[in-house]
């Protein structure tokens, strides 16, 4: 097939005019319409006027309601400074309450399960700052960006075959 030259030069131009058109595209993008909104957090409460979480750490799960109150901590039936005796254990109870300046101003109580204690500790903790943005949805920030809303992920390791524990092997016999 033989083409003239001015067929050619037509294709070439057409090309040219397309690449210029895309490159304006590129250039300006049309702007986007957001339908996309910020989310909002509103109050769940039950009708005994207390909002309800559940927190986990480790093996340990902690069913906590909160309530305007006068800062009393019940665990297990028991008060905070005789089930969670050390020290820092409570600190670590208190924390949410501390970060968002709101100690002394709710009751909780408190059903925890499995684990040992530093677990249950932890547990609780993030059922209280679950709990604290059910009853207060403006304390979602402050609370998340001191990390107190995510689960921490971490868990013991399996113990796996022909080890003593998940990585600990036998000790070794020369002979």
């Amino acid at each position: 097939m033989v083409t003239t030259r001015k067929s050619s030069l037509a294709g070439i131009k057409a090309a040219v005019k397309e690449q210029q058109a895309v490159t304006e595209e590129t250039k300006a993008p049309a702007p986007k319409e957001t339908t996309e909104t910020a989310r909002v957090y509103e109050r769940k409460l039950d009708p005994q006027g207390r909002a309800q979480a559940t927190g986990k750490r480790k093996n340990a799960v902690a069913r906590v309601w909160i309530k305007p109150g006068n800062g009393k901590i019940i665990v297990n039936s028991k008060d905070v400074a005789v089930y969670f005796a050390r020290p820092v254990l409570q600190m670590v109870v208190n924390q949410p309450f501390m970060v968002t300046a709101r100690e002394g101003q709710f009751d909780v109580v408190c059903l925890v399960t499995g684990g040992g204690l530093s677990g249950q500790a932890g547990a609780v903790k993030h059922g209280i700052s679950k709990a604290l943005v059910n009853f207060e949805p403006d304390l979602r920030a402050v609370l998340k960006t001191a990390k107190f809303l995510t689960r921490d992920s971490r868990v013991v390791e399996r113990k796996k075959y022909g080890r003593v524990k998940a990585r600990r092997r036998f000790q070794f016999s020369k002979r």
